[in-house]
């Protein structure tokens, strides 16, 4: 039947009443899920509720994004039901009382992204047995190429005083093929779970597995006072890391570079780089990996 969402059968689509008992209190950890058939950017839909005062909590799904977004304003884009698209929005801002949760001050928010991409390693290697890893801050590799991505967003609200929301979007390649692949301005290579040889990839269980990871470090974190050092993250992430110890070139956001021995990570989440002129701690780039 054209236009059926069962026409390609490697490719089946996502059951919302299946995710929604899975995820969403009380049995699950998410407050909301809105899986979209077909939206422009789930980051732009989260945002949005942000800006209407949705609570923490909700998680927006697609099966398809038409203006899906990287750093950088690059585009993100898959066939229909061939990867995940997920966007949730966090409030670490503010104090939950019954969590015993202090509010996270702002320069504590760099570390959502990474939380992501650790969460995203853990996911892929639990269900699709890959060995994967993260290229700084958080690209997911495989076997050299890259498999997803992470956007962090901050949502300033409309009226001064109450901090701003944070949407964390991620977006992972499952089933596409090698004539669907995306190609990456910066020259890395993409691939796709399938590609890869993941030994699983039903999207039910790979987003399940995804937004329970990143739930689990969320409350760890902010279970810390946003601490990545004391709740464990940072150990998580360097453990993932695939940049640390390399020689890198890193395109800076504002146009000019850096190159030198990537060293760590510091505890604001940034890249410590060793350069001729001595560390740099770099908080945004393009980091492309050297020889």
């Amino acid at each position: 039947m054209p236009g059926s969402p069962y026409t390609d059968l490697d490719r089946p689509p996502l059951s919302a009443a299946r995710l929604r008992r899975a995820l969403v209190a009380p049995h699950g950890p998410w407050r909301q899920l809105d899986l979209r058939t077909e939206t422009g950017s789930t980051n732009a839909d989260a945002a949005e509720a942000a800006r209407a005062g949705a609570a923490e909590g909700l998680v927006v799904v697609a099966e398809r994004q038409t203006d899906g977004r990287g750093r950088r304003g690059r585009v993100w884009q898959s066939p229909a039901r061939a990867g995940i698209a997920a966007s949730v929005l966090l409030r670490p801002g503010e104090a939950v009382a019954e969590r015993g949760w202090r509010p996270v001050p702002a320069t504590g928010y760099g570390w959502l992204p990474l939380l992501a991409g650790v969460a995203l390693v853990e996911a892929v290697g639990r269900l699709a047995e890959l060995d994967a890893g993260l290229k700084w801050p958080n690209d997911l590799l495989v076997e050299g190429a890259k498999c997803a991505g992470v956007l962090a967003e901050a949502v300033p609200p409309d009226q001064p005083g109450p901090p701003p929301a944070v949407v964390l979007g991620i977006g992972l390649n499952v089933t596409l093929r090698a004539d669907e692949l995306p190609t990456n301005p910066t020259g890395l290579p993409a691939t796709s779970l399938h590609l890869a040889g993941a030994a699983a990839t039903d999207r039910d269980p790979l987003l399940r597995a995804l937004l329970r990871a990143v739930a689990a470090w969320y409350d760890r974190w902010r279970a810390a006072g946003g601490d990545a050092v004391a709740s464990g993250l940072r150990d998580a992430y360097l453990d993932s890391c695939l940049t640390v110890g390399r020689p890198v070139r890193v395109l800076l956001p504002g146009g000019g570079e850096v190159t030198g021995d990537a060293t760590g990570v510091d505890a604001d989440g940034h890249l410590v780089v060793a350069t001729a002129a001595g560390p740099r701690h770099l908080a945004a780039g393009d980091v492309l990996h050297l020889r």
